[in-house]
């Protein structure tokens, strides 16, 4: 009997736990302090090492994405944070700009800069619509 019940109290307290997981790169503290404007691509992947993704449709962007979930016992897991680190590159292939993007209300939030995109700008089809029908 007392088997049992520990066995049961250990099922009880199981589910009390949070795990929580980390993919893709997790940008180490102070790491983005050591990129320096102007500083070369080399210098970029010795501190931050391989971009996860890299873009060069108006210049090189080099991505490093992260994301951060927790699960309690047997729930579905829950995203806590997602980032997107970007740093972006002249023609020179030297920094021109770095941005550190996060989960915020389920928008891009520039965590670098500390501003948000405000709303009221957004262009829909229905905006063209009453400029070609002149009713604005």
């Amino acid at each position: 009997m007392p088997i049992v019940a520990a066995l049961a109290m250990g099922v009880l307290l199981g589910g009390c736990f949070t795990e929580v997981y980390n993919r893709g790169f997790m940008v180490p503290e102070g790491a983005l302090e050591q990129i320096p404007m102007g500083a070369t691509q080399e210098q970029v992947l010795i501190v931050l090492g391989t971009p996860s993704t890299v873009a060069t449709v108006n210049g090189e962007v080099f991505y490093y994405i992260s994301q951060r979930s927790e699960q309690t016992a047997f729930m579905p897991p829950k995203m806590i944070d997602q980032r997107v680190v970007a740093v972006y590159f002249d023609k020179n292939r030297r920094v021109e700009r770095l941005a550190d993007y996060g989960l915020q209300d389920g928008k891009l939030f520039d965590f670098v800069s500390r501003t948000t995109p405000t709303s009221g700008k957004e262009v829909t089809s229905l905006t063209y619509m009453f400029k070609i029908f002149g009713a604005q």
